[in-house]
């Protein structure tokens, strides 16, 4: 059973799935059959210094339709879930003004739980304990952190993704800015600071495992081909940034700093891009409002919105 909101005649089309599994020409296609534009949840293509580890959307198909949220962004500024709710709100509205239906794309959860869900009420904290805990992350590794989070919060430390250090990082903070648990302010009706007057439509679009994982090895392939190692290089001195902390930079980074071989570093963004993908998947099966569909499945796809959408 789909949910769609009962109300107005704005649709926002959400397209989500996990790496590699193919939303981007998919999500093209759509918003050109109802000629509209795209805006991306991927909270790892805001970044305008991250182009090939990221996969963003070649200029060919940024061509073929406007996208926003692509590249906007730079490593040095600091950008929160909040910080995209509140711009991305604010966007949809305005193009709402001249369009009956939106195309949002991507494989962040939280950023796609942000515009549909609300954010729970998380407390501001001092850049400098994220500053503190990065720099921690960078001298002493990922599990003295996890076990730090541990002790704090043992909720979360049960509950998080462990091997993903923005996660990690963000639970602490939260931890010593405000002296309390993280998972004490999760909630299970956050607190919608965007109120939704439109309808929404969500789709999933899936692959079978072996395919997937076999896409993905072949895309960190032709990352490498493309120059991640020479992006990588570029972007060393900056490694202890937040946007930085992230599958296919961190690798190449722990080969720069002499840890670890070249060849161990391209099987380690397969084998890390690989889990990624298995946690979004994980993420968007719990979600009940979604309808899935495999990405060559396209004019099935649009003769579904055709019928949702009417």
């Amino acid at each position: 059973m789909f949910w769609i909101q009962t109300k107005m005649d704005k649709t926002l089309i959400f397209i989500c799935g996990a790496t590699c599994v193919g939303k981007t020409s998919v999500a093209i296609e759509v918003a050109q059959h109802f000629k509209t534009q795209i805006l991306s949840f991927d909270s790892r293509q805001f970044y305008k210094e991250m182009q090939i580890g990221t996969a963003v959307p070649n200029v060919e198909e940024l061509s073929k339709v406007k996208h926003h949220f692509i590249q906007n962004k730079s490593i040095f500024e600091s950008y929160s879930l909040g910080d995209y709710q509140r711009e991305a709100t604010e966007k949809i509205q305005e193009l709402f003004q001249t369009h009956s239906t939106l195309v949002l794309v991507g494989g962040s959860g939280m950023y796609e739980k942000s515009l549909t869900k609300g954010l729970d009420p998380f407390p501001e904290v001092e850049v400098s304990i994220r500053e503190e805990l990065t720099l921690q992350l960078r001298e002493q590794g990922l599990p003295t952190l996890c076990e730090r989070l541990k002790i704090l919060d043992p909720k979360s430390f049960e509950s998080i993704a462990l091997d993903n250090p923005q996660r990690v990082i963000r639970a602490l903070e939260v931890c010593i800015g405000s002296g309390k648990p993280f998972s004490s302010f999760k909630t299970q009706n956050p607190i919608k600071e965007n109120a939704l007057d439109y309808n929404i439509i969500k789709i999933e679009l899936i692959r079978e495992t072996e395919e997937l994982y076999g896409r993905i090895n072949q895309r960190v392939e032709v990352m490498m081909e493309e120059g991640l190692l020479e992006e990588a290089k570029s972007l060393y001195p900056n490694r202890s940034l937040n946007a930085l902390q992230t599958v296919g930079y961190k690798e190449i980074f722990d080969y720069l700093d002499g840890k670890i071989s070249l060849d161990f570093a391209v099987e380690e963004i397969k084998k890390n891009t690989r889990r990624y993908a298995k946690r979004q998947r994980t993420w968007w099966r719990k979600d009940l409002e979604i309808h899935r569909f495999h990405p060559k499945e396209k004019q099935e796809i649009l003769s579904f919105l055709e019928k949702q959408i009417l």
